[in-house]
């Protein structure tokens, strides 16, 4: 508990947990009056060079006035943050507001100084970086816009710090002093900077985890058998390549099963790099405690009794992130399955799998460890003898993921140079718009397959995670825009993972089929049409075709140019050889060689000889490393070009994926198909057009105004009508009617023809219910459909009826936009009525949608073809459609504050669009944790 200040009380949500350059954690969080002891023994471990830095003079200790100032802050006008590992401050930055004239002022002053000074055994861990990060938005928090900073010209370190964070900044230099000044508003190019540290930062501690010098397993006992023995005995039999210690406390002796073995890990000599605990609940945190005395850099929990088992059992866990962040450790875990790297360099098998997968160029991540189980058992059995070697790079299964994440992983596997392609099993996503963004990154580098568990069921206990009001059905259309590979289960998962990490991707949809079996073919003819895929007729080469008739035929499918991928379909003969398996192997390899860029894919049935005899001569096992520096090594994300459309790393041998049925290999090759196309895509994602008539001012001004009576509010009408026309959406007028005579009032007003219908919650968008009269074209008509409808349906007080002028005949549409409190805002089309409603045929984007995203946005629906001319109907303006959903993706862009967009109907004719119906919802702007400074999730 800390004790405020001065004059504010103490603004516990600064406080946050940061993962700094070198991996290893430190918590940034204010300074109070109860620091002072801290703050004396942090500056006495401060060279006196970086005091020179700091006060521009000798200045070998702090005075109690010293301590008194920079212990004592407002809040406001003065405020202090400092790092901490271990409890104690590593690194300390404040700020003081100023006036124009330099000296110590209040609100409205809106500029601050800020000085730095970090722990000399600390500076190039980047602990200044995330520092300035924070205090900015401090700072912006208690509306200050500005910073400035003296700095001595030598302090080049501080220099850089400010200059390199990305804002635009002033500089000269006046009495021998640098003297910068700098915005903090964020910028495109500090927010890039931001994130490009965050994924170093975060790639670099997952690091540290999966390629340590050292492991300890602490809780290995004398009998075989149990987790924490299993665990050492799994790191032994895989070769680990660094130093293994056992820990337990119970043993005397000074060896375990030929690993030296110790009672405590701080009796371990030698600095550990990653401790296995695996010790009942209520005794990891003594085991947390030494390993964070002894410097260990990470742990991995494999210890049960945590959130997944109930209250209790999440507070335990909470209190293990906490007490293992304090000393700057992350955790794989709890109740966690393990981590294996198979890199000749490592061969680090920490996990309860009893075997070392093969060594290949997929990462594995599942949440789920039985999940994870079964991947790794299906990879091994089939990457081993029935679809050629595949393996696995690395492997992470994070059990209750408390700290370490899927988005951590992916910040790894991104410029990891041995994976090629990811798989991962996810039961929660935690934090849905950060996955969002570091897939789509991820995925322009290489393939990203996701297969998404408790889908329609909320997650499991021990997942803390926010919720989403989203369905999943959105949330995966999410996914697919962010180029990741959505399958629904384990086995296609492995289907797509083991053609994305052999074969080129398809460079389209067309897909030649051969085979020496007629129904097969025709059976993967089908699949094909049922993928969206275009086949082209299948070749049958007849059950007496040889291997070299399957080698002409396969490789004269490959040079035509209609053809994007062969699909070879194959039954064995009678009295086949293993000889004739190798043949035909051999066949089938030499001559997709003669066409490296179109995928090859093949259908067998029962066909082990030929499996085997596919997967002999070659494997994707990571090539032993050159003596030059580079040699060998795969391209990173960077250094690929960004519009490429490539398979697997060149470094690896092409092998030719085999399936036991026709329906797997299509629905993978058209996952490989929909990715490429992607990937061709994103090189120009399109751009969100400027509109001059646009009032994004007075749009701002109208929305503060209606937020002054209240959050949470649903504009009247007018008031919708009024904001949304701010942004060029005009919306077709309905006059109010709660009399006839009122109603033919309003139809003069507006011109006949006229509709009459009713606005009540129960009967609104509902004219299968037989709501709304169209086509009123006097005051006769209007008078009996108004009869008609309250004799039907109740008073005008209960219908609420409206006229409104009738629009141009088109098709009816509905588009929509909607702030998730952990997506973020979400675009949605579809038509109105039963095909959105029932059918669910609604499609989404993430805001802002570019034109490029507004364009597939209208042609991804299954019904789609409505707009466009179907069976002889007009084609409607579908440019104009475009156009309204651009505005609104502006409008809810423009004002986080407008939460809930609704436009419905939207009827759109050959000639423009009327929208005939509009819902504004208002309320105070949600925090964006993604504009925000770098910081851990809170536990």
């Amino acid at each position: 508990m800390q004790t405020s200040s001065d004059r504010h009380e103490y603004p516990s949500h600064w406080e946050a947990d940061v993962v700094l350059r070198d991996g290893g954690t430190a918590r940034i969080r204010p300074i109070t009056v109860d620091d002072a002891e801290r703050l004396v023994s942090f500056y006495e471990q401060v060279s006196d060079e970086s005091k020179y830095y700091r006060f521009f003079a000798p200045y070998p200790r702090l005075s109690a006035k010293d301590v008194h100032r920079f212990t004592h802050h407002d809040f406001v006008d003065r405020v202090g943050l400092a790092a901490t590992v271990g409890g104690e401050f590593i690194a300390t930055v404040r700020y003081d507001r100023i006036n124009a004239d330099g000296r110590p002022a209040s609100v409205p002053a809106d500029e601050a100084e800020v000085a730095f000074l970090v722990q000399d055994a600390h500076q190039g861990r980047g602990v200044a970086s995330a520092l300035l990060e924070h205090i900015a938005a401090v700072a912006r928090e208690r509306d200050i816009r500005r910073f400035a900073a003296e700095v001595l010209p030598a302090n080049t370190k501080m220099i850089k710090v400010f200059t390199d964070a990305g804002y635009q900044q002033k500089r000269h230099f006046e009495d021998g002093v640098v003297r910068l000044e700098f915005d903090l508003e964020p910028t495109d190019r500090s927010l890039a900077v931001q994130r490009a540290r965050e994924q170093r930062a975060e790639a670099r501690s997952v690091q540290r985890l999966l390629a340590p010098g050292s492991v300890a397993v602490i809780g290995a006992g004398r009998t075989p058998g149990g987790v924490g023995r299993s665990v050492l005995d799994n790191l032994r039999a895989a070769g680990f390549t660094g130093r293994l210690y056992a820990v337990n406390k119970a043993r005397q002796e000074k060896e375990l099963a030929g690993v030296p073995a110790h009672r405590s890990v701080r009796d371990i000599a030698e600095p550990v790099d990653l401790a296995v605990v695996a010790v009942p609940a209520p005794y990891v945190p003594e085991v947390v405690a030494e390993c964070g005395e002894h410097g260990v850099q990470g742990l991995v929990v494999v210890s049960a009794g945590y959130a997944e088992s109930g209250p209790a059992g999440r507070e335990r866990q909470r209190a293990l992130v906490r007490q293992a962040r304090t000393y700057g450790m992350r955790i794989i875990g709890p109740n966690a399955f393990g981590v294996i790297n198979t890199s000749p360099e490592v061969r680090l098998n920490a996990s309860l799998a009893p075997e070392m997968p093969r060594p290949g160029r997929i990462g594995l991540f599942a949440q789920s460890g039985a999940i994870g189980i079964a991947l790794l058992s299906r990879l091994h059995r089939r990457g081993g003898g029935v679809t050629g070697v595949t393996g696995v790079s690395t492997f992470v299964s994070s059990g209750n993921r408390a700290d370490v994440s899927g988005n951590d992983v992916l910040q790894y596997w991104y410029d990891d140079p041995d994976t090629d392609v990811a798989l991962m099993y996810l039961e929660s996503i935690g934090n849905p718009r950060k996955f969002t963004r570091l897939a789509r990154r991820t995925a322009a580098a290489k393939p990203l397959v996701v297969v998404q568990g408790a889908r329609h069921a909320a997650a499991p206990q021990g997942h803390a995670v926010r919720a989403t009001r989203l369905p999943h059905a959105t949330v995966s259309a999410l996914l697919r825009q962010a180029g990741v590979i959505r399958v629904d289960t384990i086995t296609e998962l492995v289907d797509a993972g083991l053609l994305l990490a052999r074969q080129p991707l398809p460079a389209g949809p067309r897909v030649a089929i051969l085979g020496n079996s007629e129904s097969l073919g025709l059976l993967t003819f089908d699949a094909c049409l049922a993928e969206g895929l275009r086949p082209l007729p299948p070749l049958d080469l007849t059950t007496a075709a040889s291997a070299e008739d399957f080698h002409r035929a396969l490789t004269k499918a490959l040079a035509d140019d209609r053809c994007d991928a062969v699909v070879v379909t194959a039954i064995p003969a009678v009295g086949e050889t293993s000889a004739q398996d190798a043949a035909l192997a051999e066949a089938l390899r030499s001559a997709s060689a003669s066409a490296p860029a179109k995928p090859v894919l093949v259908v067998h049935v029962e066909l082990g000889g030929l499996a085997e005899a596919l997967s002999a001569a070659a494997s994707t096992a990571p090539q032993a490393a050159s003596t030059a520096p580079d040699a060998g090594r795969a391209p990173r994300p960077a250094e690929r070009p960004a519009t490429a459309v490539s398979g697997p790393s060149e470094a690896s041998p092409r092998l030719i994926p085999a399936y036991p049925a026709a329906e797997r290999a299509v629905r993978a090759l058209g996952e490989a198909v929909k990715y490429a196309q992607w990937r061709r895509e994103v090189a120009d994602p399109g751009k969100v057009p400027e509109y001059e008539d646009i009032d994004e001012k007075g749009a701002a001004e109208q929305i503060d105004e209606l937020l002054s009576r209240g959050s949470g509010l649903t504009l009247a009408p007018e008031e919708a009508c009024v904001l949304l026309g701010r942004y060029g959406i005009d919306v077709h007028r309905a006059l109010p009617a709660p009399t006839p005579d009122e109603a033919a009032a309003a139809a003069r007003t507006l011109g006949y023809p006229v509709a009459l219908k009713t606005t009540a919650p129960h009967l609104r968008h509902r004219a299968d219910l037989g709501g709304v009269r169209l086509d009123l074209t006097d005051e006769a008509q209007l008078r009996r459909a108004y009869t008609e409808l309250t004799d039907l349906f109740g008073t005008p007080e209960v219908l609420r009826p409206v006229v409104q002028g009738m629009a141009p005949r088109g098709v009816d549409t509905v588009v929509r936009a909607v702030i998730d409190p952990a997506a973020g805002a979400v675009l949605s089309f579809g038509l109105a009525g039963a095909a959105s409603e029932l059918l669910g045929d609604t499609a989404h984007r993430l805001v802002p949608v570019t034109d490029r995203d507004a364009s597939s946005l209208v042609r991804s629906i299954r019904t789609a073809p409505l707009l466009f001319g179907w069976r002889g109907s007009a084609p409607v303006d579908t440019v104009a459609l475009e156009e309204l959903m651009l505005r609104v993706s502006r409008l809810v862009d423009d004002h986080p504050e407008v939460v809930a967009v609704s436009l419905e109907p939207v009827v759109v004719a050959p000639r423009g669009l009327s929208v005939l119906g509009a819902t504004v919802r208002l309320a105070r702007a949600p925090v964006r944790d993604d504009l925000g400074p770098r910081t851990l999730p809170v536990v």
